[in-house]
């Protein structure tokens, strides 16, 4: 099934979709996500920064969304390898309920690092709540590595990093 599917980088057209599915993810188990983030406006953002991608089906259904940060916070934690400059915050994966437990997010990882590496970024990291286990599941074939973890914004993350 997820043979289907491919990443694209998302249009304005795709925006009102692509924020439905943060709706949809927001209160589920494992969603440190709330009725401020993530939202229109940062969506908007990543659109404009060309750092938002949608997975779709050949019917154009979008399954799942992710997007590459900008967040400066993020950025200057400690734990990332100084030697991975330029490197990218992977953030805000969601997969439509429908879609989860079909490898997608894996999927979106590969091809989005395939994307990050055709800009010349040398490396990627991410936060992922502790206790998310799908999450950690469909990122630990991926070869990152746990670098360090961190409280920021009131969450209980760990910090996973990998050169591209």
């Amino acid at each position: 099934m997820t043979e289907n599917v491919k990443l694209y980088q998302a249009a304005a057209s795709d925006i009102e979709e692509i924020t439905g599915l943060y709706e949809q993810a927001k209160g589920s188990k494992f969603c440190t996500w709330d009725e401020h983030y993530p939202n229109t406006e940062i969506t908007w953002g990543d659109l404009e920064r060309d750092a938002l991608f949608c997975m779709k089906t050949e019917t154009g259904e979008i399954v799942g969304a992710i997007s590459i940060d900008d967040d400066k916070e993020v950025e200057n934690l400690k734990c990332w390898n100084k030697t991975l400059k330029p490197s990218v915050e992977i953030a805000r994966l969601v997969v439509k309920t429908e879609w989860q437990n079909k490898k997608i997010a894996s999927k979106m990882l590969k091809e989005l690092l395939k994307i990050i590496a055709d800009r010349g970024i040398k490396g990627a990291h991410y936060l992922v709540d502790k206790n998310h286990k799908k999450a950690l599941a469909a990122y630990k074939s991926l070869n990152f590595t746990r670098v360090g973890e961190s409280t920021l914004y009131d969450g209980n993350w760990w910090c996973y990093e990998r050169e591209i």
